[in-house]
């Protein structure tokens, strides 16, 4: 009993840690996308060994007028390597649709989770349609983006928008699910949005099936704006979670 309540918190955190990360794509020093676990804004991309070797097998897939090209990330050091990046015109989606479930609780009110990050690159604001679960999609004007869960817009939600030194705006989507940002700097931008379902099921497949009471769905957009006011360099890197 007492080994219970000491593993309690250690618990409590790693779901709490989980819960509050991202995956987004960015551009790697070899020129390939890589997908990152962590916190853009806190300079924190999670490495292996450690957490990022709780993920499952993200997928991504590069959309462009040639069709869609399809492939598992490769693990890497800090994140999942992708044998391809998106040039002019082009667009990323990328999600771990296996990611381990895990229950939480006390004693008989225990519930169990399913954690379903997701994440978009885009090279512009070319209109999109969505291809996740819980998708941010450019609309076609400057800044503009729009939620959509389930191909049906997501109205009254809270979207973050972050640089990579840090700074954090906040926003709600309207009656549409849109919403429009200002980007005064050069630089990478991190868009994120979250969403509870709470209607509960059962996942299917080979790898991570079994009941659920929610799904907690995170999703973020990633776009490289290549002109701008000269953007302030990220911080030093965040510790990373063992």
């Amino acid at each position: 009993m007492k080994k219970n309540w000491m593993l309690a918190p250690a618990l409590l955190c790693a779901v709490s840690t989980v819960q509050a990360h991202q995956i987004w794509l960015e551009e790697s020093s070899q020129g390939n996308t890589v997908v990152r676990f962590g916190e853009f804004g806190e300079n924190l991309r999670e490495a292996s060994p450690g957490l990022l070797d709780k993920f499952g097998k993200p997928a991504a897939t590069l959309v462009s007028a040639k069709g869609d090209t399809s492939a598992d990330g490769r693990k890497v050091a800090d994140g999942f390597a992708l044998p391809f990046k998106a040039e002019k015109g082009e667009s990323i989606v990328a999600e771990d649709a296996q990611y381990p479930l895990y229950s939480w609780g006390e004693g008989d009110k225990q519930t169990r989770s399913w954690f379903y990050p997701a994440a978009r690159q885009i090279t512009d604001f070319s209109v999109q349609r969505p291809r996740l679960p819980l998708d941010l999609v450019p609309t076609g004007s400057p800044g503009e983006l729009q939620l959509v869960y389930h191909d049906k817009p997501l109205p009254k939600t809270r979207i973050t928008l972050t640089v990579q030194s840090g700074w954090m705006k906040e926003a709600q989507t309207d009656d549409q699910g849109k919403v429009t940002f200002d980007m005064p700097w050069a630089g990478t931008y991190v868009a994120e949005a979250s969403h509870n379902d709470q209607t509960g099921g059962e996942r299917k497949g080979a790898e991570g099936a079994g009941k659920y009471d929610v799904v907690y769905y995170v999703t973020t957009l990633t776009y490289d704006k290549p002109d701008g006011i000269e953007a302030v360099p990220a911080g030093p890197a965040a510790s990373r979670n063992k």
